[in-house]
């Protein structure tokens, strides 16, 4: 049996046994293996055809056998409304967040950095990172806020899912559906990288418009996990994210018992070194827009709740132009993080693990260095390499935790890599 299906937002079908998938219809009466049918969906019924998402699920107990939640403590995650800190105008930026001293898990190692919007009224994003350094043993996560989008930074992670099992690694992203219960093992004993957690319309790929049918990310790379299930009657604890705060709940056996499924609506990740990277080939640095891999709409045309987009390997022979992004100022609001390599745009304080914030209106762009450099170089064909960065670029201003702005991570003097632009004019 295949690992993975492919295809982005595809209907697929997967049994983990024989005769588990019901022929013919969704729900039968009885199902001849005695499991329980279960619907889980991610749009609203009536969403349209070509965006409704669900999947139908048959497993061992259903999702509703289960005794009453109770609050825990949130550790450095936070929610919605983003207020216990008053957001700064200024442009921030942040060294590598270290590992915790103490063995701690996926959950427990995530920390907010900031966030926006309300997952009540499914509009906004959060920003987080993930320091783990165990496996989550008997323990289940599901997050009803929003859908997770995570891109590792260091070390791989395979999650165990509803769905069957998912491994990724830096250089590549996964995306947990909003209240799809995983698990997360650590095959290289630790890992860090970052999660976006959606509240908005589900990522989606961009439309192409101009470009054609062809490029960007093409939909037969997003890998889907093949029916796996775990029949343990143990024992779990399972952690649910809920209007912002924990909650947990002990459960009498594994919840990643589904023994088949079908549908449209899954985890899925995707390899970002298979993304048919576009740019110029005449003048000019185009709009950060076409590195867009997966974009999350909002009610308004053309702007995104958030989009994710990356910067990686890739040709510049643009001519008679100043090739790293040039200075600007934005509507949308920037966080950048730094999976490998170097940053074009930044000579040096951005590093792997590292990640910035530029909101709405913020001038930044390229640094002082880079600017000297990238405007008397030599104009030829260039190719950058060993290099993979990345952007949440979200609707609303990111506003930061109390704990983004206190940690000694934060880099409290990063405005100094632009004081040295010198004047050049000449009336």
């Amino acid at each position: 049996m295949n690992r993975y299906l492919s295809g982005f937002a595809n209907e697929h079908a997967s049994e983990a046994l024989p005769g588990a998938m019901p022929e013919g219809q969704n729900a039968p009466q009885r199902h001849p293996r005695g499991l329980y049918t279960e619907q889980i969906s991610g749009t609203a019924f009536t969403a349209p055809r070509a965006e409704n998402r669900r999947s139908w699920l048959y497993r061992i107990r259903p999702s509703a056998a289960h005794p009453a939640y109770r609050r825990i403590d949130n550790g450095l995650v936070r929610g919605a409304p983003f207020d216990e800190a008053e957001p700064p105008a200024n442009r921030l930026r942040w060294d590598p967040l270290p590992f915790p001293d103490t063995p701690t898990d996926f959950v427990d190692g995530l920390v907010t950095i900031g966030g926006n919007g309300d997952p009540g009224l499914r509009s906004g994003i959060s920003v987080h990172v993930y320091r783990a350094t165990k496996a989550m043993d008997r323990r289940v996560f599901h997050n009803a806020d929003g859908e997770l989008l995570i891109v590792p930074q260091q070390g791989r992670l395979a999650l165990a899912t509803e769905f069957g099992e998912l491994e990724t690694g830096p250089g590549e992203v996964a995306v947990v559906p909003r209240g799809v219960k995983f698990r997360v093992a650590l095959p290289d004993g630790r890992a860090r990288g970052y999660v976006c957690e959606n509240y908005g319309e589900l990522f989606r790929l961009p439309d192409l418009g101009a470009i054609g049918a062809n490029g960007l990310a093409n939909p037969r790379d997003f890998l889907t996990p093949a029916a796996a299930y775990e029949d343990r009657d143990e024992t779990f604890e399972v952690v649910a994210k809920f209007a912002g705060n924990l909650w947990a709940a002990e459960f009498d056996h594994s919840p990643l018992d589904v023994v088949a499924w079908h549908g449209n609506y899954a985890p899925y990740k995707y390899d970002l070194a298979r993304f048919n990277t576009l740019g110029t080939v005449s003048f000019d640095h185009p709009d950060p827009s076409i590195f867009t891999v997966l974009t999350a709409p909002s009610e308004i045309p053309g702007t995104a709740n958030c989009d994710f987009v990356i910067f990686p390997p890739r040709w510049l022979v643009a001519e008679h132009t100043f090739r790293p992004p040039w200075f600007h100022r934005n509507v949308m609001n920037e966080f950048m993080g730094l999976v490998h390599g170097a940053y074009d745009a930044k000579a040096e304080g951005f590093a792997p693990g590292g990640m910035s914030l530029h909101n709405c209106m913020a001038g930044h762009g390229p640094d002082a260095a880079t600017y000297e450099k990238a405007s008397t170089a030599e104009l030829t064909p260039q190719k950058i390499e060993n290099t993979l960065a990345f952007m949440f670029e979200a609707r609303f201003p990111i506003r930061p935790t109390r704990f983004a702005l206190e940690t000694p991570a934060l880099q409290r003097g990063y405005d100094a890599c632009w004081q040295g632009l010198p004047k050049m004019f000449k009336p």
